[in-house]
């Protein structure tokens, strides 16, 4: 599973910028994760409850956004969401291999604080 492998790249990199921006722990960590990305959601889901006791996101709300895989046909130039995991453009049935979108896998965004902020 190496949802592990990146929840613990995930959390390091937001433990370097809470630091950086003075918090004391880090309220919420946001996601984007692509449908093609390889990542299963659940998994990072549950990598992040395993990872997080004991570091500066211990009590963190976790929120993942899912990004649709977009395709571009080469044949005729049409940007489509494919249906299932065979993509086939819809316009003139060639498969597509070109993805546009939905590959991402990064951290969006994260919400800190600090105890001086109470």
């Amino acid at each position: 599973m190496h949802e592990v492998g990146i929840m613990e790249s995930i959390l390091q990199i937001a433990e370097e910028k809470a630091r950086e921006a003075n918090a004391d722990r880090i309220d919420s960590i946001r996601m984007c994760i692509g449908e093609a990305s390889g990542v299963v959601t659940e998994a990072l889901e549950f990598a992040f409850e395993a990872l997080s006791p004991g570091t500066m996101a211990e009590g963190a709300e976790f929120i993942s956004e899912t990004v649709k895989v977009k395709c571009m046909c080469e044949r005729c130039n049409l940007e489509f969401s494919p249906d299932g995991i065979i993509y086939i453009c819809p316009k003139c049935g060639d498969p597509v291999w070109k993805i546009t979108q939905g590959k991402e896998l990064y951290l969006l965004s994260m919400e800190v604080s600090s105890d001086n902020d109470e």
